[in-house]
């Protein structure tokens, strides 16, 4: 199977200037590990970090552009792997995988759930609605089609009181860091392609540079483990959110490759390897 690589460069309500080169960092290592060459979508602009709405309206050209690059990948027949700055770009990108592939099972390595809409968030940030969109519970201009009972939520510890109601009462598949999660994992998969959100704040802080930072993620040996199960299935794509190329913006830059080097079952995978 083909495999296309995809660096996604626009805003996508960004806090701070720092994913956008973290993605660009992420394609160019994953370029150098695997001889693609990066289709680069969008162009850098200073964040905005201000309400969903305005933020919405400034990334719809370029969200709709990598929507258009996906639905091309997954008409293909191609697989994915893709570096996509912050968790709001799969408000283009799971309308496009689901279209192509429903039998697929979406999997959400985040420490949050992203299942806010904006009748219920406090926040008004639009990375808080990256799942809920596709998921069909508000209209975000880029279409749904996400089946809940398609999403495997892994990790997440820092959930409102609607994400937790909508958990309970949807019956969400939900596999906190506790206990034998890899059985619990590789029980949810059951045989099911796989298409993976990879948010980098469901590791533990200080491992990389992350937006947020709550105790209690994964280690890198964690998701190594995790990668090895996930392997074991047919996996569609890799999407990589929310690497910040830098601890801050004074510092020097931090290179992804312990990252990717934990992903390497799965990035095989997706190679056919």
């Amino acid at each position: 199977m083909t495999t296309t690589l995809t660096c996604f460069q626009g805003r996508a309500g960004d806090h701070n200037d720092l994913a956008i080169p973290g993605a660009r960092s992420l394609a160019n290592h994953l370029g150098k590990l695997t001889g693609l060459q990066p289709v680069l979508i969008g162009e850098a602009q200073p964040a905005l970090n201000t309400g969903w709405q305005t933020e919405l309206s400034a990334a719809m050209p370029a969200l709709k552009m990598m929507q258009a690059q996906f639905d091309e990948i997954f008409a293909r027949g191609e697989s994915s792997l893709a570096a996509t700055s912050r968790c709001a770009v799969s408000l283009a990108t799971l309308p496009a995988v689901v279209k192509h592939r429903p039998d697929a099972c979406i999997l959400w390595f985040d420490s949050h759930a992203d299942l806010n809409t904006p009748d219920s968030s406090s926040t008004g940030y639009l990375g808080g609605m990256a799942l809920s969109g596709p998921a069909g519970l508000w209209d975000s201009g880029l279409g749904s089609g996400v089946a809940l009972a398609s999403v495997i939520l892994v990790g997440q510890r820092d959930l409102d009181g609607f994400e937790k109601t909508l958990i309970d009462e949807r019956r969400l598949a939900f596999i906190p860091l506790t206990g034998d999660y890899l059985a619990q994992l590789r029980a949810q998969i059951n045989g099911r392609p796989v298409y993976i959100h990879l948010d980098c704040d469901v590791l533990e802080p200080g491992i990389v540079p992350t937006d947020y930072r709550h105790p209690g993620g994964m280690s890198l040996a964690d998701l190594e483990q995790a990668c090895r199960v996930l392997a074991q299935s047919e996996v569609i794509g890799l999407e990589i959110a929310e690497f910040e190329n830098c601890w801050d913006s004074q510092s020097e830059p931090v290179s992804p490759a312990a990252l990717i080097n934990a992903l390497m079952p799965v990035i095989n995978n997706i190679l056919g390897e």
